[in-house]
């Protein structure tokens, strides 16, 4: 129930930031070049919800596999083996995401503390702009955990990763067979 509503949350917060980019970096175009205006805060605003969708969006992208493997060094070994390189990397993909997450923590508390605002929108609280870092790896570190579990109990020996040689070879493969229907 968490991880489905995690999940949910997940892709409904990236969409909304990738349309909510794509329209301000549009309207500000458009008020720049078509009537020599802009808003000012824009800049600063489009930085803050791309760090968003970014470190959000590598949350996802380990879920679905989507991240570009460099696995050719792994594939050699038999799956016992790819297990346990797969569990160790794991390891240090939490040590490191326990890092940021213990620095990130620190440094938005005494931004909070002392009650820093935005540049641009100085009415816009600092810390909560900045809180991606919490968020971010902190939904990386849950998607870490769950493939850790899965490599535990057997479910998988490696990360899930996109293959583009492989895709690029299957879609090839069907536009193959497509000429020859014609």
């Amino acid at each position: 129930m968490f991880m489905r509503i995690l999940n949910r949350a997940e892709e409904a917060l990236i969409c909304l930031l990738l349309v909510s980019t794509t329209a301000l970096v549009f309207m500000d175009v458009v008020m720049r070049f078509g009537f020599n205006k802009g808003f000012l805060w824009s800049q600063e605003l489009t930085l803050y919800m791309s760090a968003w969708f970014v470190l959000i969006g590598a949350s996802y992208g380990l879920k679905v596999g989507s991240h570009i493997g460099m696995d050719a060094f792994v594939k050699i070994f038999s799956p016992n083996i790819r297990r346990i390189l797969t569990a160790i990397g794991c390891l240090l993909g939490l040590a490191y995401c326990s890092l940021i997450l213990y620095g990130s923590y620190i440094y938005l508390g005494k931004i909070k503390k002392i009650g820093i605002g935005l540049e641009d929108i100085p009415e816009f609280p600092a810390w909560i702009a900045q809180g991606v870092m919490v968020v971010g790896f902190g939904m990386f570190t849950i998607r870490l955990l769950i493939l850790l579990k899965d490599v535990i109990v057997g479910n998988i020996d490696c990360f899930r990763h996109a293959d583009e040689a492989k895709d690029s070879m299957e879609i090839a493969k069907e536009i193959k067979q497509g000429e020859g229907l014609k």
